[in-house]
């Protein structure tokens, strides 16, 4: 009898264990309850979006990678069937971005170099993010915003290729400078990303 009770106690165990969400940012080894993104990585976490990097890690300061932030903005979008494979010919077939890369590349969200590479590893500067958040935008049918880059110091910084998607994330308020900088250059961090997909999936209030 007490073998079945404890048998009984650690299956419901499992199943409470299942159903709890990725994981809250509290139970990442590197993300303080009291950080800033805290509260962003705990809810990317909740709905999917975003996951550790292995071993309870989160990794707020790494980069993020071109095949990450394409998964994430796939995820996001309700993971959809792409509708083809990825012509890249740097995407392997059944890694683990393959269909996001596809599905990226179809919704003419992602695009290849002159030599039709994805180069899914490369890290992602802030404003190639905020070209993707565009791209992104204007797929499901949202029309471009007009933030004012010029309230920014290092404006000048910002690549002609990216001033639409800059000044759309800057008048969505996707991306926020600091210190009246806005950083284009930068790398994206996860713990950015995070927040920022905590800022679009956040209903305007009014």
């Amino acid at each position: 009898m007490k073998k079945q009770i404890a048998a009984l106690a650690c299956a419901g165990a499992l199943l409470s264990a299942a159903c709890l969400p990725a994981r809250a940012a509290g139970a990442y080894i590197d993300v303080a309850p009291t950080a800033w993104y805290a509260e962003a990585v705990a809810e990317a976490g909740e709905k999917g979006y975003m996951t550790g990097t292995g071993e309870g890690y989160f990794s707020p300061g790494a980069p993020v990678t071109r095949a990450t932030a394409v998964t994430v903005l796939w995820r996001l979008a309700g993971s959809p069937a792409p509708g083809g494979q990825a012509s890249f010919s740097d995407v392997p077939g059944g890694s683990w971005y393959e269909t996001a890369a596809a599905w990226a590349q179809a919704a003419a969200i992602a695009k290849g170099d002159d030599q039709g590479r994805f180069n899914p590893d490369a890290a992602v500067t802030r404003q190639e993010l905020a070209v993707f958040l565009a791209r992104y935008d204007l797929n499901r049918g949202v029309e471009l915003a007009e933030g004012r880059l010029s309230l920014f110091s290092d404006a000048e910084q910002i690549s002609a290729w990216a001033g639409d998607g800059m000044r759309h994330a800057v008048g969505m308020g996707l991306l926020q400078g600091s210190g009246g900088c806005i950083s284009p250059r930068g790398t994206a961090t996860r713990a950015q990303l995070a927040v920022v997909l905590q800022r679009l999936t956040t209903p305007a209030a009014g």
